[in-house]
Protein backbone atom coordinates (compact mmCIF):
# COMPACT_ATOMS: atom_id res chain seq x y z
CA UNK A 1 0.00 0.00 0.00
CA UNK A 2 1.34 3.21 -0.73
CA UNK A 3 1.58 5.94 2.08
CA UNK A 4 -0.41 9.27 1.55
CA UNK A 5 1.44 12.35 0.37
CA UNK A 6 1.05 14.19 3.85
CA UNK A 7 2.56 10.87 6.29
CA UNK A 8 5.42 11.03 3.85
CA UNK A 9 6.32 14.35 4.29
CA UNK A 10 5.49 13.88 8.05
CA UNK A 11 8.29 10.90 8.10
CA UNK A 12 10.69 12.89 5.66
CA UNK A 13 10.63 15.89 8.04
CA UNK A 14 11.00 13.31 11.35
CA UNK A 15 13.66 11.47 9.98
CA UNK A 16 15.53 15.07 8.68
CA UNK A 17 15.01 16.52 12.15
CA UNK A 18 16.49 13.04 13.43
CA UNK A 19 19.58 13.29 10.99
CA UNK A 20 20.23 17.10 12.07
CA UNK A 21 20.46 16.18 15.98
CA UNK A 22 22.79 13.41 15.27
CA UNK A 23 25.16 15.26 13.18
CA UNK A 24 25.48 17.77 16.10
CA UNK A 25 28.49 15.79 18.27
CA UNK A 26 27.64 15.54 22.08
CA UNK A 27 30.14 17.74 24.04
CA UNK A 28 32.14 17.02 27.20
CA UNK A 29 34.32 19.57 28.94
CA UNK A 30 35.79 18.42 31.76
CA UNK A 31 37.41 21.66 33.60
CA UNK A 32 40.04 21.42 36.54
CA UNK A 33 40.25 24.44 39.05
CA UNK A 34 44.17 25.23 39.47
CA UNK A 35 45.76 22.34 37.83
CA UNK A 36 49.06 23.13 36.63
CA UNK A 37 50.46 22.25 33.26
CA UNK A 38 52.69 19.24 33.92
CA UNK A 39 50.48 17.29 36.59
CA UNK A 40 48.97 14.49 33.47
CA UNK A 41 51.43 12.10 32.22
CA UNK A 42 50.70 13.16 29.02
CA UNK A 43 52.93 16.22 29.85
CA UNK A 44 55.52 14.28 31.22
CA UNK A 45 54.11 14.24 34.81
CA UNK A 46 51.92 11.31 36.03
CA UNK A 47 53.93 9.05 37.86
CA UNK A 48 56.95 11.57 39.02
CA UNK A 49 54.12 13.41 40.68
CA UNK A 50 52.64 10.86 42.69
CA UNK A 51 50.80 8.59 40.15
CA UNK A 52 50.24 7.43 36.73
CA UNK A 53 47.25 9.16 34.78
CA UNK A 54 46.51 6.60 32.26
CA UNK A 55 42.88 7.92 31.46
CA UNK A 56 44.04 11.43 30.79
CA UNK A 57 46.92 9.89 28.56
CA UNK A 58 43.98 7.97 26.63
CA UNK A 59 42.40 11.17 25.74
CA UNK A 60 45.79 12.57 24.14
CA UNK A 61 46.85 9.35 22.87
CA UNK A 62 43.26 8.92 20.90
CA UNK A 63 43.35 12.68 19.88
CA UNK A 64 44.93 16.14 19.90
CA UNK A 65 47.14 17.25 22.18
CA UNK A 66 47.59 20.98 22.80
CA UNK A 67 51.18 22.26 24.72
CA UNK A 68 50.27 26.07 24.12
CA UNK A 69 46.41 26.31 25.38
CA UNK A 70 46.61 29.10 27.35
CA UNK A 71 44.17 30.85 29.85
CA UNK A 72 43.27 33.79 31.96
CA UNK A 73 45.58 33.65 35.18
CA UNK A 74 42.69 33.82 38.14
CA UNK A 75 39.54 31.24 38.25
CA UNK A 76 36.75 33.75 37.49
CA UNK A 77 38.07 35.27 34.26
CA UNK A 78 38.81 32.26 32.79
CA UNK A 79 35.61 31.23 33.53
CA UNK A 80 34.40 34.43 31.75
CA UNK A 81 36.73 33.71 29.02
CA UNK A 82 35.40 30.47 28.30
CA UNK A 83 31.94 31.33 28.80
CA UNK A 84 31.94 34.12 26.51
CA UNK A 85 34.99 33.77 24.32
CA UNK A 86 35.58 37.26 25.36
CA UNK A 87 38.69 38.83 27.48
CA UNK A 88 37.04 38.93 30.97
CA UNK A 89 37.72 42.53 31.14
CA UNK A 90 35.24 43.16 28.50
CA UNK A 91 32.71 41.60 31.19
CA UNK A 92 33.22 42.76 33.87
CA UNK A 93 35.15 39.70 35.66
CA UNK A 94 38.34 40.38 35.19
CA UNK A 95 39.03 39.53 38.65
CA UNK A 96 38.22 36.79 41.47
CA UNK A 97 35.79 38.33 43.43
CA UNK A 98 36.20 38.97 47.50
CA UNK A 99 33.63 41.08 48.61
CA UNK A 100 29.55 40.18 49.19
CA UNK A 101 28.12 42.60 46.27
CA UNK A 102 26.74 41.39 43.32
CA UNK A 103 29.51 39.98 40.47
CA UNK A 104 29.86 37.93 37.57
CA UNK A 105 28.03 37.95 34.29
CA UNK A 106 24.97 40.05 33.21
CA UNK A 107 22.06 38.38 31.46
CA UNK A 108 23.31 39.90 28.39
CA UNK A 109 26.41 38.59 27.67
CA UNK A 110 25.78 35.37 25.83
CA UNK A 111 26.95 32.01 27.16
CA UNK A 112 28.77 29.01 25.45
CA UNK A 113 25.60 27.15 26.93
CA UNK A 114 23.03 29.77 25.64
CA UNK A 115 25.00 28.91 22.83
CA UNK A 116 24.47 25.42 22.22
CA UNK A 117 20.89 25.27 23.68
CA UNK A 118 19.96 27.72 20.97
CA UNK A 119 21.22 25.01 18.65
CA UNK A 120 19.31 22.20 20.02
CA UNK A 121 21.78 21.36 22.84
CA UNK A 122 20.26 19.82 26.34
CA UNK A 123 22.98 21.68 28.72
CA UNK A 124 23.95 20.19 32.53
CA UNK A 125 26.38 21.64 34.83
CA UNK A 126 28.02 19.73 37.42
CA UNK A 127 30.75 22.19 39.67
CA UNK A 128 32.20 25.22 40.42
CA UNK A 129 30.66 28.39 38.99
CA UNK A 130 32.43 31.40 39.80
CA UNK A 131 30.25 33.63 37.73
CA UNK A 132 27.76 34.96 39.94
CA UNK A 133 25.93 34.18 43.15
CA UNK A 134 22.74 36.22 43.09
CA UNK A 135 19.53 35.65 41.87
CA UNK A 136 19.34 36.19 38.49
CA UNK A 137 23.40 34.68 37.85
CA UNK A 138 23.72 31.41 38.66
CA UNK A 139 24.52 28.86 35.44
CA UNK A 140 20.26 27.80 34.92
CA UNK A 141 20.01 31.90 34.12
CA UNK A 142 23.05 31.22 31.65
CA UNK A 143 22.09 28.59 29.77
CA UNK A 144 22.04 25.56 31.32
CA UNK A 145 19.41 23.20 31.82
CA UNK A 146 20.09 21.54 35.61
CA UNK A 147 23.15 22.77 37.69
CA UNK A 148 24.52 20.89 41.16
CA UNK A 149 27.46 22.16 42.72
CA UNK A 150 29.25 25.27 44.33
CA UNK A 151 28.30 29.25 43.25
CA UNK A 152 31.85 30.47 44.62
CA UNK A 153 35.26 29.10 45.34
CA UNK A 154 36.93 25.68 47.20
CA UNK A 155 37.96 27.40 49.91
CA UNK A 156 35.18 28.58 51.15
CA UNK A 157 34.56 24.81 52.08
CA UNK A 158 37.16 25.70 54.90
CA UNK A 159 35.22 28.79 56.58
CA UNK A 160 32.97 27.01 59.02
CA UNK A 161 35.71 25.36 60.97
CA UNK A 162 37.90 28.66 61.43
CA UNK A 163 37.81 30.67 64.53
CA UNK A 164 35.70 33.50 64.49
CA UNK A 165 33.80 32.81 61.13
CA UNK A 166 30.88 32.20 63.70
CA UNK A 167 30.81 35.44 64.84
CA UNK A 168 31.28 36.79 61.56
CA UNK A 169 27.94 37.24 60.27
CA UNK A 170 28.76 36.29 56.85
CA UNK A 171 26.77 32.73 55.98
CA UNK A 172 28.11 29.76 54.94
CA UNK A 173 28.40 28.13 51.60
CA UNK A 174 25.90 25.92 50.67
CA UNK A 175 25.69 23.01 47.67
CA UNK A 176 23.59 23.94 45.21
CA UNK A 177 21.01 22.50 42.67
CA UNK A 178 18.61 24.11 40.02
CA UNK A 179 16.71 23.51 36.82
CA UNK A 180 16.45 26.03 34.43
CA UNK A 181 13.89 28.40 35.17
CA UNK A 182 13.75 27.93 38.96
CA UNK A 183 15.59 29.96 41.70
CA UNK A 184 18.41 27.29 43.22
CA UNK A 185 17.96 25.90 46.56
CA UNK A 186 20.43 24.94 49.20
CA UNK A 187 21.23 21.61 49.23
CA UNK A 188 23.78 20.93 51.67
CA UNK A 189 26.63 22.91 53.44
CA UNK A 190 29.99 23.07 52.19
CA UNK A 191 32.18 22.33 54.84
CA UNK A 192 35.51 20.05 55.35
CA UNK A 193 33.53 16.78 55.59
CA UNK A 194 31.62 17.45 52.15
CA UNK A 195 35.09 18.69 50.38
CA UNK A 196 36.85 15.44 50.14
CA UNK A 197 33.24 13.43 48.56
CA UNK A 198 31.79 16.17 46.01
CA UNK A 199 34.02 15.57 42.84
CA UNK A 200 32.31 12.27 43.32
CA UNK A 201 28.97 13.25 43.42
CA UNK A 202 29.83 15.84 40.69
CA UNK A 203 31.35 12.57 38.35
CA UNK A 204 27.74 10.56 39.05
CA UNK A 205 25.27 12.96 37.97
CA UNK A 206 26.96 13.98 34.91
CA UNK A 207 27.00 10.36 33.79
CA UNK A 208 23.67 10.38 35.04
CA UNK A 209 22.34 13.38 32.33
CA UNK A 210 24.79 11.59 29.68
CA UNK A 211 22.48 7.92 29.84
CA UNK A 212 19.48 10.23 30.16
CA UNK A 213 20.13 12.31 27.02
CA UNK A 214 21.72 9.51 25.15
CA UNK A 215 17.95 7.76 25.57
CA UNK A 216 16.69 10.77 23.79
CA UNK A 217 19.14 10.63 20.50
CA UNK A 218 19.12 14.80 20.94
CA UNK A 219 23.14 16.26 21.25
CA UNK A 220 23.82 17.53 24.90
CA UNK A 221 26.12 19.59 26.54
CA UNK A 222 28.19 18.61 29.93
CA UNK A 223 30.26 21.25 31.65
CA UNK A 224 32.07 19.73 34.81
CA UNK A 225 34.38 22.30 36.25
CA UNK A 226 35.63 20.09 39.04
CA UNK A 227 36.86 21.27 42.64
CA UNK A 228 40.11 19.40 42.27
CA UNK A 229 42.82 20.40 42.83
CA UNK A 230 41.67 24.06 44.53
CA UNK A 231 42.80 24.05 48.14
CA UNK A 232 42.18 22.39 50.66
CA UNK A 233 43.14 18.98 48.33
CA UNK A 234 41.61 16.44 50.51
CA UNK A 235 41.50 13.14 48.49
CA UNK A 236 38.19 11.04 48.36
CA UNK A 237 38.15 8.69 51.78
CA UNK A 238 38.69 5.86 48.87
CA UNK A 239 41.86 7.47 47.78
CA UNK A 240 42.84 8.66 50.16
CA UNK A 241 46.59 7.17 51.58
CA UNK A 242 46.40 4.94 47.58
CA UNK A 243 48.97 6.19 45.61
CA UNK A 244 51.46 5.68 48.55
CA UNK A 245 52.97 9.23 47.57
CA UNK A 246 51.27 11.63 49.73
CA UNK A 247 47.77 13.31 48.96
CA UNK A 248 49.01 14.47 45.60
CA UNK A 249 49.50 11.31 44.29
CA UNK A 250 46.30 10.17 45.61
CA UNK A 251 43.82 13.50 44.30
CA UNK A 252 45.98 12.56 40.89
CA UNK A 253 44.46 8.83 41.35
CA UNK A 254 40.99 10.04 41.54
CA UNK A 255 41.10 12.67 38.89
CA UNK A 256 42.43 9.85 36.68
CA UNK A 257 39.24 7.86 37.50
CA UNK A 258 36.68 9.95 37.81
CA UNK A 259 37.51 10.77 33.61
CA UNK A 260 38.15 7.39 33.46
CA UNK A 261 34.48 6.88 34.27
CA UNK A 262 33.18 9.64 32.17
CA UNK A 263 35.12 8.10 29.04
CA UNK A 264 34.10 4.29 30.31
CA UNK A 265 30.53 5.64 29.73
CA UNK A 266 30.59 7.35 27.01
CA UNK A 267 31.71 3.95 25.10
CA UNK A 268 29.81 1.59 26.79
CA UNK A 269 26.82 3.94 25.37
CA UNK A 270 28.04 3.81 22.38
CA UNK A 271 28.19 7.27 21.22
CA UNK A 272 31.96 7.78 21.28
CA UNK A 273 32.34 8.19 18.14
CA UNK A 274 29.31 11.43 17.87
CA UNK A 275 31.61 12.78 21.36
CA UNK A 276 34.08 15.49 21.91
CA UNK A 277 35.59 15.13 24.86
CA UNK A 278 37.50 18.08 26.26
CA UNK A 279 40.18 18.19 29.46
CA UNK A 280 41.86 21.01 30.00
CA UNK A 281 41.69 23.55 33.55
CA UNK A 282 41.36 27.52 34.42
CA UNK A 283 44.76 28.16 35.14
CA UNK A 284 47.80 27.15 36.49
CA UNK A 285 48.84 25.76 39.79
CA UNK A 286 48.26 27.52 43.60
CA UNK A 287 51.14 29.19 45.63
CA UNK A 288 49.78 28.33 49.10
CA UNK A 289 51.88 29.15 51.97
CA UNK A 290 52.81 26.67 54.78
CA UNK A 291 50.44 28.17 57.35
CA UNK A 292 47.30 28.30 54.76
CA UNK A 293 47.61 24.94 54.45
CA UNK A 294 48.09 23.48 58.00
CA UNK A 295 45.03 24.70 59.27
CA UNK A 296 43.38 21.45 57.31
CA UNK A 297 46.47 19.36 58.58
CA UNK A 298 47.41 19.33 55.32
CA UNK A 299 51.18 19.90 53.86
CA UNK A 300 51.84 23.00 51.51
CA UNK A 301 50.87 21.79 48.13
CA UNK A 302 52.20 23.63 45.27
CA UNK A 303 50.93 22.06 42.27
CA UNK A 304 53.52 21.68 39.20
CA UNK A 305 53.38 23.86 35.67
CA UNK A 306 56.50 21.21 34.12
CA UNK A 307 58.76 24.00 32.64
CA UNK A 308 57.51 26.59 33.15
CA UNK A 309 57.80 29.06 35.48
CA UNK A 310 54.73 30.92 37.78
CA UNK A 311 51.89 29.72 39.45
CA UNK A 312 48.27 31.39 39.50
CA UNK A 313 48.00 35.15 39.67
CA UNK A 314 51.20 36.37 37.68
CA UNK A 315 51.94 36.66 33.77
CA UNK A 316 54.40 33.98 33.70
CA UNK A 317 53.09 31.05 31.71
CA UNK A 318 53.03 28.90 34.53
CA UNK A 319 49.93 30.30 34.79
CA UNK A 320 48.70 31.01 31.54
CA UNK A 321 49.30 27.65 30.24
CA UNK A 322 47.27 24.61 31.15
CA UNK A 323 46.90 20.62 30.23
CA UNK A 324 44.62 19.97 26.93
CA UNK A 325 43.76 17.05 25.20
CA UNK A 326 40.22 16.53 23.43
CA UNK A 327 39.24 13.44 21.78
CA UNK A 328 36.50 12.85 18.90
CA UNK A 329 37.25 9.29 17.06
CA UNK A 330 36.86 9.45 13.49
CA UNK A 331 36.90 13.15 13.14
CA UNK A 332 40.12 14.08 15.44
CA UNK A 333 43.25 12.07 14.43
CA UNK A 334 44.76 10.37 17.10
CA UNK A 335 47.97 11.00 18.51
CA UNK A 336 48.20 14.23 17.01
CA UNK A 337 50.07 17.01 19.02
CA UNK A 338 50.78 20.96 18.36
CA UNK A 339 52.52 24.00 20.20
CA UNK A 340 50.29 26.00 18.46
CA UNK A 341 48.73 29.06 20.39
CA UNK A 342 45.19 28.71 21.68
CA UNK A 343 42.79 30.78 23.89
CA UNK A 344 40.53 29.14 26.19
CA UNK A 345 38.23 31.65 24.56
CA UNK A 346 39.01 30.40 21.19
CA UNK A 347 36.38 27.30 22.67
CA UNK A 348 33.44 29.04 22.04
CA UNK A 349 33.50 29.93 18.56
CA UNK A 350 35.21 26.49 17.83
CA UNK A 351 32.49 24.70 19.33
CA UNK A 352 30.12 27.22 17.29
CA UNK A 353 31.42 26.25 14.22
CA UNK A 354 30.89 22.30 14.75
CA UNK A 355 27.91 22.88 15.98
CA UNK A 356 26.08 25.30 13.37
CA UNK A 357 25.78 27.27 16.36
CA UNK A 358 25.90 31.51 16.17
CA UNK A 359 28.07 33.39 17.17
CA UNK A 360 27.03 37.05 18.48
CA UNK A 361 27.66 39.29 15.71
CA UNK A 362 26.96 42.70 18.19
CA UNK A 363 29.82 42.54 20.46
CA UNK A 364 33.43 41.59 20.25
CA UNK A 365 34.68 38.26 20.19
CA UNK A 366 37.96 37.81 21.07
CA UNK A 367 37.92 33.56 20.39
CA UNK A 368 38.89 32.34 16.59
CA UNK A 369 36.70 29.68 14.91
CA UNK A 370 39.45 26.82 15.08
CA UNK A 371 37.16 23.93 13.91
CA UNK A 372 39.61 23.63 10.85
CA UNK A 373 42.78 23.59 13.22
CA UNK A 374 40.53 21.14 16.11
CA UNK A 375 40.15 19.01 12.74
CA UNK A 376 43.15 18.62 11.18
CA UNK A 377 42.37 20.38 7.72
CA UNK A 378 45.13 22.98 8.42
CA UNK A 379 48.03 22.81 11.08
CA UNK A 380 48.06 26.78 11.98
CA UNK A 381 46.00 28.14 14.75
CA UNK A 382 44.95 31.04 13.00
CA UNK A 383 46.04 32.87 16.46
CA UNK A 384 49.70 35.20 16.98
CA UNK A 385 49.55 35.76 20.16
CA UNK A 386 47.07 37.45 22.81
CA UNK A 387 46.89 40.19 25.48
CA UNK A 388 47.96 38.74 29.32
CA UNK A 389 46.16 40.43 31.98
CA UNK A 390 46.73 39.52 36.02
CA UNK A 391 42.93 41.08 36.70
CA UNK A 392 42.30 44.25 35.21
CA UNK A 393 45.80 45.53 34.65
CA UNK A 394 47.56 44.17 31.26
CA UNK A 395 50.78 42.51 31.98
CA UNK A 396 52.33 41.83 28.94
CA UNK A 397 51.66 39.92 25.45
CA UNK A 398 52.58 36.92 24.46
CA UNK A 399 53.53 36.61 20.46
CA UNK A 400 54.63 32.99 18.68
CA UNK A 401 57.45 31.81 20.76
CA UNK A 402 58.18 35.23 22.74
CA UNK A 403 56.62 37.41 25.45
CA UNK A 404 56.77 40.35 26.51
CA UNK A 405 56.59 42.12 30.34
CA UNK A 406 55.80 45.30 30.72
CA UNK A 407 55.01 44.20 35.15
CA UNK A 408 55.95 40.94 36.83
CA UNK A 409 55.31 39.34 40.27
CA UNK A 410 56.23 35.67 41.48
CA UNK A 411 52.98 34.99 43.22
CA UNK A 412 49.67 36.42 44.22
CA UNK A 413 51.57 37.68 47.64
CA UNK A 414 54.69 38.88 46.34
CA UNK A 415 55.66 42.45 45.45
CA UNK A 416 54.50 43.86 41.89
CA UNK A 417 57.47 45.14 39.55
CA UNK A 418 56.60 47.35 36.72
CA UNK A 419 59.01 48.30 34.32
CA UNK A 420 60.30 51.27 32.45
CA UNK A 421 60.92 49.53 29.80
CA UNK A 422 59.50 46.18 28.94
CA UNK A 423 61.20 42.61 29.54
CA UNK A 424 61.39 40.45 26.42
CA UNK A 425 62.16 36.62 27.00
CA UNK A 426 61.95 33.94 24.33
CA UNK A 427 60.19 30.85 25.46
CA UNK A 428 61.82 28.14 23.11
CA UNK A 429 65.25 29.09 24.57
CA UNK A 430 63.90 30.23 28.07
CA UNK A 431 60.87 28.42 29.17
CA UNK A 432 61.95 29.87 32.99
CA UNK A 433 61.28 33.48 31.18
CA UNK A 434 64.55 34.33 33.24
CA UNK A 435 66.86 36.04 30.30
CA UNK A 436 65.44 39.43 29.31
CA UNK A 437 66.76 39.83 25.57
CA UNK A 438 65.01 42.88 24.71
CA UNK A 439 68.67 44.29 22.72
CA UNK A 440 68.86 43.29 20.58
CA UNK A 441 65.63 41.66 19.59
CA UNK A 442 63.63 45.10 20.02
CA UNK A 443 61.76 44.03 16.74
CA UNK A 444 59.85 41.99 18.74
CA UNK A 445 57.89 44.97 20.15
CA UNK A 446 57.12 46.16 16.64
CA UNK A 447 55.88 42.59 16.06
CA UNK A 448 54.20 41.84 19.19
CA UNK A 449 52.45 44.80 20.54
CA UNK A 450 50.05 45.61 17.35
CA UNK A 451 47.55 43.64 18.79
CA UNK A 452 47.52 45.02 22.04
CA UNK A 453 46.76 48.59 20.21
CA UNK A 454 44.11 46.87 18.19
CA UNK A 455 43.19 45.15 21.62
CA UNK A 456 42.95 48.98 23.48
CA UNK A 457 41.34 50.47 20.37
CA UNK A 458 38.24 47.99 20.76
CA UNK A 459 37.72 48.48 24.60
CA UNK A 460 37.64 52.41 23.57
CA UNK A 461 35.14 51.84 20.93
CA UNK A 462 33.33 49.00 22.71
CA UNK A 463 33.60 50.19 26.47
CA UNK A 464 33.83 47.29 29.10
CA UNK A 465 31.07 46.21 31.46
CA UNK A 466 32.12 47.74 34.82
CA UNK A 467 32.25 45.08 37.69
CA UNK A 468 29.13 44.78 39.52
CA UNK A 469 27.01 46.27 36.68
CA UNK A 470 23.43 44.92 37.63
CA UNK A 471 21.24 43.57 35.06
CA UNK A 472 19.13 44.95 32.98
CA UNK A 473 22.79 45.88 31.11
CA UNK A 474 22.58 47.58 27.78
CA UNK A 475 25.71 48.73 26.07
CA UNK A 476 25.89 52.08 25.38
CA UNK A 477 25.47 53.21 21.67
Amino acid sequence: MLLARPVLVILLLLFTSVATAQDKPNIILVFLDNFGWGEPGFNGGGIIRGAPTPRLDQIADEGLRLTNFNVEVQCTPSRSALMTGRYAIRSGNGTVPLGEGVYGLVKWEVTMAEMLSDAGYATGMYGKWHLGRTSGRFPTDQGFDEWYGIPNSTDESVYSSLPGFSESGLSQTFVMEARKGESPRQVRPYDLDYRPVIDRDLTDRAISFMKRQAKTGNPFFIYLPYTATHFPAIPHPEFAGKSGKGVWGDMLMQIDSYVGDLLDTVDNLGIAENTIFIFTADNGPEALEAGGASMTGETALHGSAGPWRGTLFTGFEGALRVPFAVRWPGRIAPGTSSDEVVHVMDLFPTLAGITQGEVPDDRPIDGIDMSDFFLGKTTKSGRDGFVVYMGNEVFGVKWHDWKIHFKEQEAWSSVLRTYTMPKVYNLINDPRELDNVLFPHTWVLKAGLPQLEAHQASLQQYPPIRPGTPDPYEPPR
